[in-house]
């Protein structure tokens, strides 16, 4: 799974500890969502698109096996 958390993070001008706090998460937390190693649960896919405006989908992208078919 390819995500945008660090493009609209920077579109923002926030810096992870800042989205740590929005997000209640640890930095560490930000950082793998960041680099694609952690896949959030939905509760929290959903805090990141309301903090970016956006929608969970235009966040993450989906590839391969992931899609359902």
């Amino acid at each position: 799974m390819k995500t945008l958390i660090r493009e609209y993070r920077n579109q923002m001008n926030i810096t992870q500890e800042d989205l740590s706090q929005i997000l209640k998460v640890s930095r560490q937390t930000v950082i793998s969502l960041e680099k694609g190693k952690y896949k959030p649960s939905l509760v929290l896919a959903h805090k990141l698109a309301q903090t970016f405006g956006c929608t969970i989908e235009e966040l993450f992208i989906f590839e391969g096996d992931e899609n359902i078919e």
